[in-house]
């Protein structure tokens, strides 16, 4: 057993496990310096424990405990009214009853099941509130035990962890590029796109997600599936960007393709500058141009065409990344979809460097990815990246709600066990539109539950501005190490 220690707030770190539409996802931290969770008699909840261990901690045995103790509140100590912000937080619950339950349109007959558990798990922890206190003091319990007992009850849980004599590269092997939409940060915190409020709210999002051996890039949507992708908020010669894309936790960083938005002047000569700038430093390699979202057709491909043309003049070793499902429509490239599928790369080269494909197209078929990888050329610099969005569904890897432990950890086991070379996610924080921090969290209508979705604003749950992490995200990190 080692003498050096753990310690909680620093390398241990205690969430509390919250549903959403009745799922347990939320992980909202409990506070190291008071560390407490309001229960009713009976209830149960669950705490998620993360170790945390640092570069140079010293391989063996750490041992330690958890001491839970449940403590009765003193009845006598409520004041008689209740304080506003008491009232304020039972406000907030029915609201949050009230938008679960209200009727939606194209709601299925699943997400309702899920809206009712919900409501129930919110209404339980609105009668755990003191103001509801002495309405359940009476509640039986004290024929069963002693009131002493009752207020003095203690479980130890023993924690056991092997430290083994091998460290995770700081810059993870496998690329995994995340998408952080700007558009629903300036939403939701009421930020004007370019003030110095929303340079420091991308800055803050963008350096937690790193903590997750994720590559950010921030994302806004145009017409027709086409993206402004970029990673560094800054323009190439400011200080910041090089702090960005130097950073050894940062596996491939998008640069922004400004025109694809607004094609002016002089939207083409700050494409321009910024790839003379970025094309003569060491971290250059790392660099990739995400133009559009799965192209569909010859003229979707025409235009990804057009744009590699013009980039290529600025430097012949660009790297560009395509996302798609399918092979487009309106062309003979083969007489089955899937052989269709396969052929792209013949109708991109050498216009895109990264083919980046859905999961989805292979269902349990592994056996196709020898027919993708065929078609690549390696000694051109070409790359097969994968992605997951609305599918692959249960029972194949995904990060939906509801989802098993394993099929949100083998996502990235899969991409690493096809031979990819990189991966995608086109959102974390794709919610449905709201305009104040601690609105309630809907996911996207037309989307699985979960589905662009792994982080939410940690104003929904406290007064906290730190964003709470799910479960998910941290099943994530898990298949990533």
């Amino acid at each position: 057993q080692c003498c050096i220690r753990l310690v909680v707030g620093q390398s241990i770190t205690l969430r509390h496990v919250v549903p959403i539409l009745g799922v347990p996802d939320a992980l909202v931290p409990i506070d190291p310096s008071s560390p407490q969770i309001n229960l009713l008699p009976g209830e149960t909840t669950a705490v998620w424990v993360s170790l945390n261990v640092p570069c140079g901690q010293e391989p063996g045995l750490y041992e330690g405990e958890i001491c839970i103790t449940a403590v009765r509140t003193d009845s006598d100590s409520k004041a008689d009214s209740l304080p506003k912000s008491e009232r304020y937080q039972l406000y907030k619950e029915l609201k949050t009853c009230l938008d679960i339950t209200e009727s939606r349109d194209h709601s299925s007959s699943e997400e309702m099941i899920l809206r009712l558990s919900s409501t129930s798990t919110t209404l339980r922890r609105m009668l755990v509130l003191p103001a509801f206190q002495d309405c359940h003091e009476n509640n039986g319990l004290g024929d069963m035990m002693d009131e002493d007992v009752m207020n003095n009850v203690a479980v130890r849980v023993k924690l056991s962890l092997t430290v083994w004599d091998f460290t995770l590269p700081l810059t993870p092997s496998l690329p995994a590029v995340f998408g952080i939409s700007e558009t629903v940060i300036e939403d939701r915190f009421c930020l004007e796109h370019g003030t110095k409020g929303w340079y420091d709210a991308l800055d803050h999002h963008f350096r937690w997600l790193l903590q997750y051996r994720i590559s950010p890039f921030f994302c806004r949507w145009g017409d027709s599936m086409r993206i402004l992708a970029y990673t560094c908020p800054w323009p190439a010669d400011h200080p910041k960007a090089n702090e960005y894309y130097s950073d050894p936790r940062l596996a491939a960083y998008a640069v922004p393709y400004a025109p694809i938005l607004s094609c002016t002047d002089a939207a083409k000569n700050s494409l321009r500058r910024e790839v003379e700038i970025l094309k003569t430093e060491a971290h250059w390699s790392k660099a990739y141009f995400y133009l559009w979202d799965e192209p569909l057709n010859m003229e979707q491909y025409e235009v990804i065409r057009n744009i590699s043309n013009e980039l290529r003049t600025y430097t012949p070793d660009v790297r560009i990344l395509t996302t798609y499902y399918a092979g487009p429509s309106g062309s003979e490239l083969a007489p089955s979809t899937f052989e269709a599928f396969t052929k792209v790369p013949n109708v991109l080269r050498p216009h895109t460097q990264i083919f980046c494909t859905s999961e989805w197209v292979l269902g349990t078929r592994e056996d196709l990815v020898k027919d993708i990888i065929a078609e690549l050329r390696p000694d051109l610099g070409e790359e097969w990246w994968t992605y997951v969005c609305m599918g692959p569904s249960d029972p194949q890897p995904n990060w939906h709600l509801g989802m098993r432990g394993t099929q949100h950890r083998a996502v990235m086991w899969r991409a690493w066990k096809e031979g990819g070379t990189g991966f995608l996610y086109w959102g974390t924080n794709c919610y449905e539109k709201a305009m104040i921090p601690s609105a309630e969290i809907c996911f996207r209508r037309g989307l699985p539950p979960g589905d662009g979705v792994l982080f939410y604003p940690g104003e929904v749950f406290s007064s906290s501005k730190e964003p709470v992490a799910s479960l998910r995200l941290e099943r994530i990190l898990s298949g990533m190490q």
